[in-house]
């Protein structure tokens, strides 16, 4: 005759709830997908010699609590878009940078909502670093700098990934303190 053993309550409870977990675990395995890795290259790049929009503007406001302003425009020329202007309010006698970035968007206080810098030869395969000098602008000892800049490879207009029509022109400071800080941000319009 087989032998019964007694099993405790407790015991019974602790099996119960690992046979639990470890049926929990075995779905939780089959039911992850295995991870898909992409051996496919990124797309070619869309590269337009030429924009649909003759000129544009990018009316700088203040960021960051700096009292930089000013207004650019923004023309296609050979090999790019010249941009030329004034900016004022900046640092006097300081070197200041001018760079385009991927958004179109200054509302944050600081306009770090303009995203990253963006380098029209690299169009959407941007890697997030600044491949390329900012434009350097210095300022009179009057603090107001008179700019007249090319973006390499830009175009105004027409969606390639060069175009830098709706995207961000960024004022970077050298305001004491905060070397480098977004001192003035204008979105790049069409101008009418």
């Amino acid at each position: 005759m087989p032998t019964i053993t007694a099993i405790s309550r407790p015991q019974r409870l602790r099996e119960a709830l690992a046979a639990t977990a470890a049926a929990a675990l075995l779905a939780s395995c089959a039911a992850t997908p295995e991870p898909r890795t992409s051996t496919a290259p990124p797309p070619p790049r869309q590269i337009a010699q030429t924009g649909t929009a003759a000129n544009a503007i990018a009316n700088l406001a203040s960021a960051s609590g700096s009292l930089v302003s000013g207004r650019m425009l923004l023309v296609q020329a050979e090999g790019g878009v010249r941009i030329r202007g004034q900016v004022g309010g900046l640092v006097r006698n300081g070197a200041h940078g001018l760079q385009v970035h991927e958004r179109g968007d200054c509302s944050a206080v600081d306009a770090r909502s303009a995203g990253r810098y963006y380098d029209p030869l690299a169009g959407a395969q941007q890697d997030g670093a600044v491949g390329a000098s900012p434009g350097r602008i210095v300022a009179g000892p009057d603090g107001v700098a008179t700019v007249d800049l090319l973006v390499r490879g830009a175009v105004l207009g027409g969606g390639a990934d060069n175009d830098i029509l709706g995207r961000s022109l960024l004022v970077l400071g050298a305001t004491p303190g905060a070397i480098s800080a977004r001192v003035a941000c204008g979105v790049i319009t069409v101008n009418k």
